[in-house]
């Protein structure tokens, strides 16, 4: 498995944003993970990609524990959370230099990954002077750097416009054809058209993990399915 999340807890003070999670992510898979604003989301993230420790239960990424070897974890993902965090006084090409020599990368590594993330007609400028769309593709270059084997994309799509939302999607898709992706969206069509599962969470609970085709084969709108089980 790429992702174990084994009996998952996490408090705020008396509020549990996250109660017994568990759910597994396979190599190579695709997975919409969805549920309404502070269903606890973002916080599994976090502690899958080691920003923040869980209270209760084990997660491994790649068979690594992401408490006792986070690391080797960090190694191993690619983070886009949802606010970008970019240096938006430096230019593009700087400031992905910057990334490639954190994990050792070479500069024909770099050079892929700006050719991969279509960002070489906007090299001269700096990230402050970019589209949103962009900036996503810059945030997007930096989570694939180090060539991870899983990716976590907090809300990739937020903001973006029309066109901008099906050059982000094939980038997604194009990268993820050799590594597990999780991501998380409010975009129902997002979903449908990245990803082949669909995990849904609601007050810190898992309510629904389903394969796509089979929503579609029970002729399930995955909108109505969402507010099924989140309202």
């Amino acid at each position: 498995m790429s992702i174990e999340v084994k009996e998952v807890s996490k408090y705020y003070g008396d509020q549990a944003a996250l109660q017994s999670v568990s759910l597994e992510v396979k190599k190579g898979e695709i997975v919409g993970f969805l549920g309404p604003n502070g269903a606890g989301k973002s916080t599994l993230m976090k502690i899958i990609t080691t920003y923040i420790t869980a209270d209760e239960g084990q997660v491994k990424v790649c068979q690594e524990n992401v408490k006792k070897n986070p690391l080797s974890v960090r190694q191993k993902v690619g983070y886009l959370p949802e606010h970008n965090p970019l240096y938006l006084g430096m230019y593009i090409k700087e400031y992905l230099s910057f990334i490639a020599d954190l994990y050792g990368c070479s500069k024909e590594s770099l050079n892929d990954i700006i050719e991969l993330t279509g960002l070489s007609p906007e090299l001269h400028k700096k990230i402050g002077e970019l589209s949103k769309g962009y900036r996503q593709r810059v945030g997007l270059a930096g989570a694939l750097m180090h060539d991870p084997e899983v990716l976590i994309l907090d809300e990739p799509t937020t903001g973006l416009d029309p066109n901008q939302l099906v050059e982000i999607r094939n980038l997604i898709k194009n990268s993820g054809k050799n590594k597990t992706v999780m991501l998380s969206t409010h975009i129902m069509q997002e979903v449908e058209k990245m990803c082949n599962r669909v995990i849904i969470i609601n007050k810190g609970k898992i309510v629904a993990d389903e394969q796509l085709e089979s929503l579609k084969a029970k002729k399930e709108d995955l909108e109505s399915y969402f507010q099924k089980l989140t309202t």
